[in-house]
């Protein structure tokens, strides 16, 4: 067993001595370098490149990208793989209520490879500028209109340098005759905008859609409630994620960033201002009753103030009993001039006023209870009442908190399938941004989940394959980390050999102890336990010996006493031989153990 734990402390303190000393030559690297490389030849570094080369992990499986290709109908698909911005219409408009120098949509987008893009070939829509409005937009294949089929928007953004300030939605411009692609801006008319948008550390996920009121014919945005999930990530990673809107005929909706639902309700209940409006409100002309009484409680008109009441007394009078503490130094100030201030060369008498020292505490007041003229302590006034004031009792005309009356709302109406919104025949992205290089591609709007779901496993899906692809697994970290830093791999040869070889030393180096069970009752001792068994006989034929001895010490002496003495001895010593003659004769049962007993 001693020898096992010392096996084990050993290979520890190789492991701790091998990386202090790895430690110690890496402080010492800039005169062990010099030294080496002077010692090297050019054979060394033939063996040291083959070394590499055959070291280093084997190339990650290629991923091949191919346009993703619509499975059904759509009405818009655009994956920018043709390298031009055919179809899409920059914007000429300007900004109103905004400076000339800044309200120009003059911000560029090109058609670009993602900047660390796994899969060549596959380009997308990239905002280069920062700092400027961009604006850009397309036609659909034909205008959307909602009626019976769902509404699905999925599209893919990657902020490639993080986000600072900005947005990256999109917007679904309605169906209007007046709609002209050229001057798009933000005051165009939308039906719905879609997408992440951060400002400072607010991260949100858009969907806003402007319902018509059916009365007046004004629009108004409804706002979506906020996800409960942290949208954090999908700003900072600097990964491409999928943005998908499904919007139901049964008014129900579901937001899902890379095929997950993040956000999901009904346009009746979880939209905000609510699409209806209350059947009833309270009327703008109603007045609060000048005799409307609101107090619960008032004060006791009957109660009398007691004739003992002194509202004069004080809440605070002197401690009669106070005594003034000894070695009081009524004479002293608190306060004395600094003895060492000196005047200011630069003070003016004429302009500053006489100059004065500071003042410090007195030092004599330092050891001495008190200085100055010595008041007596303050205390509560048993006495005090305060202020007397009649009892509050509850009010018998009390009529509660006055609230104007409720009248029928003249603008109610109830629109229960605001799903029905404005068509829409073009989508436009309107945006400003403080960092450049957003990057969106594999833009569908379509009316089948099925049809989204394969555009999105053509093109997304590729990108996320290819990234998995290109990273290196757990066992590819840790031989680049090992090539780096050498001494890894000594950490790696005891963390794995030190457990297997601990478990092959205490489980397998015993050796199996036959049962006893397996031999036969006969006098032939067990294998495994005749070196004991001699060392017993041994033992016990010296313990034969040693009680003989003192047999024949008692004998002898036995003959200097009485009779009687003697007697009794020689029945003591034949009670006391009994037991050990039957043990000898169990001892020396068999005839090779047997010894001649001595008279």
């Amino acid at each position: 067993m001693k020898l096992k734990w010392l096996l084990c402390v050993t290979l520890l303190a190789l492991g701790i001595l091998t990386v202090q000393a790895h430690d110690t030559d890496e402080d010492n690297d800039a005169d062990d370098v010099v030294d080496i490389e002077d010692d090297l030849d050019d054979g060394i570094d033939e063996v040291e490149e083959s070394k590499s080369e055959t070291s280093s992990p084997p190339p990650a499986p290629k991923v091949t990208y191919r346009p993703p290709v619509p499975t059904g109908e759509v009405y818009f698909a655009e994956s920018f793989d043709k390298g031009t911005l055919d179809g899409w219409i920059l914007s000429r408009a300007k900004k109103d209520d905004t400076d000339d120098e800044i309200a120009k949509y003059d911000g560029k987008w090109e058609v670009q490879d993602m900047k660390e893009t796994k899969l060549p070939g596959d380009k997308g829509l990239v905002m280069v500028t920062r700092a400027k409005h961009h604006a850009i937009s397309s036609k659909l294949s034909k205008p959307f209109v909602f009626d019976t089929k769902p509404l699905i928007i999925q599209y893919e953004v990657n902020f490639q340098n993080g986000i600072e300030c900005g947005g990256a939605y999109v917007k679904l411009l309605s169906k209007t005759p007046e709609l002209n692609l050229d001057q798009f801006h933000d005051k165009t008319p939308y039906t719905i905008m879609f997408g992440p948008d951060k400002c400072g550390e607010d991260y949100k996920l858009h969907f806003i859609f402007r319902h018509k009121n059916p009365k007046t014919g004004k629009y108004e945005e409804k706002h979506a409630k906020r996800p409960d999930a942290d949208l954090k990530t999908y700003f900072t990673d600097k990964k491409t994620h999928l943005y998908t809107l499904v919007l139901n005929p049964d008014n129900s909706f579901e937001i899902l960033v890379d095929q997950t639902v993040v956000n999901s309700g009904n346009l009746l209940n979880d939209m905000s201002p609510p699409v209806n409006p209350p059947r009833e409100i309270e009327d703008p002309n109603d007045q609060k009753p000048e005799d409307w009484d609101e107090r619960p409680k008032i004060p006791d008109p009957d109660a009398v103030k007691p004739d003992d009441w002194d509202e004069d007394a004080p809440a605070k009078i002197a401690d009669e009993n106070a005594v003034k503490p000894e070695g009081w130094l009524d004479d002293e100030p608190e306060y004395v001039a600094d003895p060492d201030a000196e005047k200011p060369e630069d003070w003016d008498e004429d302009m500053d006023g006489e100059w004065e020292a500071p003042q410090i505490a007195n030092p004599k007041c330092e050891t001495a209870p008190g200085c100055g003229t010595w008041q007596r302590p303050m205390i509560d006034n048993p006495n005090y009442k305060g202020k007397w004031k009649p009892p509050m009792i509850d009010n018998v005309n009390y009529q509660g908190i006055w609230k104007p009356r409720k009248i029928p709302n003249p603008d109610f109406f109830e629109d229960l399938e605001p799903f029905k919104m404005t068509p829409f025949s073009a989508v436009g992205l309107e945006l400003w941004s403080m960092t450049s290089d957003i990057f969106f591609d594999n833009f569908i709007i379509c009316t089948e989940r099925a049809v989204a779901d394969d555009w999105a496993s053509d093109g997304w899906g590729l990108k996320k394959a290819a990234d998995g692809a290109a990273e290196p697994g757990v066992v590819g970290q840790m031989m680049a980390a090992a090539e780096e830093r050498p001494w890894l791999w000594v950490v790696y040869i005891l963390t794995v050999a030190l457990p297997v070889f601990l478990v092959v030393l205490f489980c397998c180096s015993g050796k199996k102890q036959p049962s006893a069970a397996e031999y036969k009752k006969t006098d032939a001792p067990q294998p495994d336990i005749v070196d004991d068994e001699k060392e017993e006989e041994k033992d016990k034929g010296e313990k034969e010996e040693e009680e003989e001895e003192e047999d024949a010490n008692e004998e002898k002496l036995g003959s200097d006493a009485d009779l009687g003495s003697a007697s009794q001895e020689e029945e003591e010593e034949e009670e006391d031989r009994k037991p050990a003659s039957e043990e000898e004769e169990t001892v020396n049962r068999s005839p090779r153990n047997r010894k001649p007993r001595k008279d």
